[in-house]
C-alpha cells in the first residue's frame, strides 16, 4: 500500500474510534428518544462521517481487501480508548489480542495485495 493510503486510512480509523468514543459519552445515561439528540452524539456523527468519507476515498486507489484491514485498527482504536478516555478496564489477554491485530494489519499494509 502506498504510504499515503496508510495515512488517509489511519486517520479514518482514528475519526471513526473518536466518533464511537463521543457516541457512548452521547448515550450513557440517555433513557428516552430525545435524550440521543446531544453534543456528543452529533459530534461523533460529523467524525463517523468524515472518517466513512476518507474510507471511500481511499477505495478509489487501492484494493478492498486492503482497505478493509483498517477497520480492525478501529477497533483497537476504540478498546484503548474505552479504556484510557472512559474508565473501562483492559485486560492483558485484550491487550494481547490488540498486539495481534495490530501485526495483522501491519502485514496486510506491508505485503497484501
Amino acid at each position: 500500500m502506498k504510504i499515503s493510503a496508510v495515512l488517509l486510512l489511519t486517520f479514518s480509523a482514528f475519526s471513526a474510534a473518536a466518533g464511537r468514543l463521543l457516541f457512548k459519552v452521547g448515550a450513557t445515561e440517555a433513557r428516552q428518544l430525545i435524550d440521543f439528540a446531544n453534543v456528543p452524539i452529533f459530534g461523533g456523527l460529523l467524525l463517523y462521517g468524515i472518517s466513512t468519507s476518507i474510507w471511500i476515498y481511499a477505495l478509489s486507489s487501492e484494493l478492498l481487501v486492503n482497505v478493509y484491514a483498517f477497520t480492525a485498527l478501529t477497533f483497537v482504536l476504540v478498546y484503548l480508548g474505552g479504556g484510557f478516555f472512559l474508565g473501562e478496564s483492559i485486560s492483558r489477554a485484550a491487550v494481547a489480542g490488540v498486539l495481534l491485530v495490530l501485526a495483522g494489519l501491519y502485514l496486510i499494509a506491508a505485503h497484501g495485495g
